[in-house]
């Protein structure tokens, strides 16, 4: 036999999907990893036409899994997003879409059984430490995907999937405000560099010529704002303590503007180098931070509440998505937790094949 087999189950996880690994079945050595997910997923052409990737970012993510070693958790989750064009493979960012399919996947594949109706289900994000609390419908002990359940993004009715993310302050950088400041002036762009869940440089859409409102498609046809954006991002990661981003995805981008559709805000959320077609649970979460301190770029943008939990909903290019954040903010702003409902829905199961010289190589 010429190829390697690598069991699997492909997930929808949110608005993403890809396939979800036993961390066991792939090499631990991180650049083999690297090399097995790139041929996995065909990264490196448009189309991914030689993997199962989608030819979207969206659609080239990868969930690694293991029963975990952390006194607190129940799962490792260790993410990789894989590059669409180019052979490249990040490892330093985590995707909340894709955990939400964690839980139901971990069942699938034996890593915990369903407790009750209800099974609760504790996952450490490996690649950043936060931990999160996943709630997946169990009814009689068995796992369903048909529900009530609706996002944005992903058509029809699906069985919920309740996440609470805690200890995403700081995830990635250390800080909840890695620059120090809650505004930053970039290249005539004012910012706000926060870390909550995911690094994120954000801007108002206006400061960039853009109303906010624009679709994915038009955002994406406009190479004069991505060319501008990007030089932005590059020097902001400098000033998080990030180093050289300019080859890996995150920090990630976001914009923001007024809300018309009754929400909190407008926003567009970047992957980077294309528009987000919804919006990241990761990414969610750190707007909604920012909509929420004072000082920041949000700052009359939105009629800031007060009382937490608060209800932040975003109205992104799909349509919404709302987080409830529980923070404090008596002597400064603090984020205790973030909560978000999602969906999954397992697609298909079995093995991927990589070339065995692929996997072999040394």
């Amino acid at each position: 036999m010429t190829q390697t087999a690598i069991p699997y189950v492909f997930m929808r996880g949110g608005t993403s999907r890809g396939p979800y690994f036993r961390r066991s079945d792939l090499p631990e050595d991180r650049d083999k990893l690297a090399d097995v997910l790139v041929a996995a997923l065909g990264a490196g052409q448009a189309l991914n036409i030689d993997g199962i990737g989608g030819g979207n970012a969206v659609t080239t993510k990868v969930a690694m899994l293991s029963v975990s070693e952390d006194d607190w958790a129940d799962i490792d989750y260790f993410f990789a997003q894989v590059s669409v064009d180019e052979k490249l493979v990040d490892f330093k960012p985590t995707c909340g879409n894709i955990l939400s399919g964690v839980g139901p996947a971990a069942i699938e594949m034996g890593l915990l059984q369903p407790n009750g109706d209800e099974t609760e289900i504790r996952i450490r994000a490996v690649n950043t430490g936060a931990r999160v609390v996943a709630k997946v419908q169990t009814p009689g002990g068995e796992l369903v995907y048909e529900g009530d359940a609706e996002i944005a993004g992903v058509p029809g009715h699906s069985a919920p999937v309740q996440l609470s993310f805690m200890g995403v302050v700081g995830s990635a950088t250390g800080s909840f405000l890695p620059t120090g400041n809650l505004r930053d002036a970039v290249q005539g762009i004012e910012l706000t560099c926060m870390d909550v869940a995911m690094p994120m440089a954000i801007a108002r859409a206006s400061d960039f010529g853009l109303t906010g409102y624009e679709s994915a498609e038009e955002l994406n046809a406009n190479r004069a704002f991505f060319d501008r954006m990007e030089a932005v991002r590059i020097e902001a990661g400098e000033l998080m303590g990030m180093g050289d981003v300019s080859k890996s995805v995150t920090p990630k981008f976001g914009l923001m503007a007024p809300a018309r559709e009754g929400g909190t805000l407008a926003v567009r959320y970047f992957m980077p180098w294309k528009t987000h077609p919804t919006m990241a649970v990761t990414g969610a979460q750190c707007i909604a931070s920012c909509a929420l301190t004072p000082g920041t770029v949000a700052d009359e943008l939105l009629d800031r509440p007060g009382l937490s939990p608060a209800e932040v909903v975003l109205e992104h290019a799909s349509g919404k998505i709302d987080v409830l954040v529980d923070f404090s903010n008596d002597q400064e702003f603090n984020v205790n937790s973030a909560g978000l409902v999602r969906t999954a829905r397992k697609l298909a199961d079995g093995h991927v094949y990589v070339p065995e010289s692929v996997w072999n190589d040394s």
